[in-house]
């Protein structure tokens, strides 16, 4: 007959033993883990390109189903500083960096993935049909001077519209943005007053308005907030089905976003685009089939890394993102890349090393 020490002490052996075998498991489970070929890929930035990356990398994934990839939608200047403090693989921009935010950052590569429209969409359910916005009313309206739907000045663009009594409320992005970076670059190119009171950039000091977190920010205001305008990318209004206006070009035609659109902006700077892809592609003269806000997007990748295995994986799917990966693309809205920038881009993919090494 046992002793109820020895009971005792029977009992905290097998609780010891158990323990113990539990961690042998989870450390051979770890180590099996570890040996593997699996490959993790991080990425951050860029909200306008977030729809089509999401598919590029459910459909890369499930062709390599031993590379995981996790893309951040944080806005394309989030993207910029997590690779800047190397805490990802890529980043995704609006804006390409110049040459001088190059000159100052360690070696990378910048390899344009796609373009599209960035759409000014609006919450005016009144409407029966698309409203229509020159670039003087676009202006006024994030200028702060048009107040009201009853405008003058929207009212000589959508002649015989019932147009609603009510204020105007303007949606912005509230962080860094490349989105923002291709509306008002376009904003600057057809209005001195905006060029003179706000500029360009990434962010800036809104004039007027509401800031959102990201496209998905801007249009949860619109959706909130009748009478409320705001621009995203295409994908989002579609998504929350949201109108999309009719921006009138440098040619006097009003045009919707469209990828078509965004292909007859690209087809008119395709000579530049061929010098320097970073040439902003809005307001193009002599395009009747153009969307005149209208932008390239980015890759920006370190143009060396140390570990092997992840640099090969970065760039077969960057390979994949330029070439079968541009019908997915155009499918969502986007335009596919011309042939000169997709010879661009594969001589950029050519400078990737591991370690100094090519790939």
């Amino acid at each position: 007959m046992l002793l109820e020490a020895d009971v005792t002490q029977s009992r905290t052996f097998i609780r010891f033993f158990t323990a113990g075998s539990a961690v042998l498991l989870l450390g051979y489970f770890i180590a099996c883990k570890s040996g593997s070929n699996n490959v993790a890929l991080s990425g951050a930035g860029s909200t306008f390109v977030y729809p089509v990356m999401t598919r590029w990398i459910q459909d890369f994934s499930q062709a390599h189903p031993n590379v995981q990839i996790n893309y951040q939608s944080i806005g394309s200047g989030g993207g910029i500083q997590q690779v800047k403090s190397k805490t990802v693989d890529f980043g995704a921009s609006d804006t390409p960096l110049t040459d001088q935010q190059i000159a100052a950052m360690f070696p990378i590569v910048q390899i344009p993935e796609t373009a599209g429209p960035v759409c000014i969409t609006y919450n005016l359910p009144e409407l029966k049909q698309p409203l229509k916005l020159s670039p003087e009313a676009l202006a006024g309206i994030f200028l702060g001077n048009i107040k009201n739907w009853q405008d003058s000045v929207i009212a000589r663009d959508n002649p015989g519209v019932n147009l609603p009594k009510t204020n105007v409320v303007v949606a912005h992005r509230a962080e860094g943005s490349g989105t923002t970076n291709i509306f008002t670059t376009y904003l600057s190119a057809v209005n001195t007053e905006w060029q003179q009171k706000a500029g360009k950039g990434n962010s800036l000091s809104w004039p007027v308005g509401i800031g959102g977190k990201g496209s998905e920010g801007v249009t949860g205001i619109i959706r909130q907030s009748p009478g409320a305008i705001g621009y995203v990318e295409l994908t989002y209004a579609q998504q929350n089905h949201l109108p999309t206006a009719s921006i009138k070009n440098q040619a006097g035609q009003y045009v919707q976003p469209t990828a078509q659109g965004t292909t007859a902006a690209i087809a008119a700077f395709a000579g530049q685009l061929a010098q320097d892809p970073r040439t902003p592609i809005v307001n193009p003269a002599n395009a009747p089939d153009a969307y005149p806000i209208s932008g390239l997007t980015f890759l920006i990748i370190p143009k060396d890394g140390p570990d092997k295995a992840k640099r090969t994986a970065l760039k077969s799917f960057i390979q994949y993102v330029i070439t079968n990966g541009q019908p997915t693309a155009e499918s969502l809205n986007y335009a596919p890349l011309p042939d000169s920038v997709k010879q661009y881009d594969q001589e950029q993919l050519g400078q990737l090393t591991a370690d100094g090494q090519p790939l």
